[in-house]
C-alpha cells in the first residue's frame, strides 16, 4: 500500500483551487439573487464555469485537483439528504415507486443529454479543427 505524500506546495495548490470553485459558485449564488431568477445560484455557477473555460481563461486542468477531491468526497455531500428521509417514512412508503420513478427518469434525462451534447461539441470540435 502506498501512501501519497502531500506537500505544502500540493495543499497551496488544492486550497486555492477550491477557492476559486467556491467564488465561482458563490458569484453564481449573487447573481441569481441579483437578478431574481428561480434557477439555483449552484446551477449559475456550472454554467460560469463552463464560460470561464469556453473563454480560455482558466483551463479545466488547473481545477482538476480541487475538483478531484470534491468529486471523491460527493456522498458527504448527500448524507444530510439522506438522513432526513427517515423523517418521511410514510411518503416513501405510500410514493416512494413513484419518487424512484421520477428519480430514475430525471437520472436517464440527464445522461442522454449530457451524451449528445458531448457528442455534439466533439463533431463540432473536429470540423473547426480541420
Amino acid at each position: 500500500m502506498s501512501i501519497k505524500r502531500f506537500t505544502f506546495k500540493h495543499l497551496g495548490r488544492l486550497l486555492v483551487e477550491l477557492l476559486v470553485l467556491l467564488a465561482i459558485y458563490l458569484l453564481g449564488c449573487q447573481v441569481a439573487i441579483w437578478l431574481a431568477w428561480p434557477i439555483p445560484g449552484g446551477v449559475i455557477g456550472l454554467g460560469l464555469l463552463l464560460l470561464v473555460f469556453a473563454s480560455g481563461l482558466i483551463k479545466p486542468a488547473a481545477l482538476q485537483l480541487g475538483a478531484g477531491l470534491l468529486m471523491a468526497e460527493m456522498l458527504l455531500f448527500f448524507i444530510p439528504a439522506l438522513m432526513s428521509l427517515l423523517d418521511y417514512g410514510g411518503l416513501l412508503r405510500h410514493d416512494g415507486w413513484r419518487i424512484m420513478l421520477v428519480i430514475a427518469l430525471s437520472t436517464l434525462m440527464v445522461m442522454l443529454v449530457t451524451a449528445f451534447t458531448v457528442e455534439l461539441v466533439c463533431r463540432w470540435k473536429l470540423r473547426h479543427e480541420a
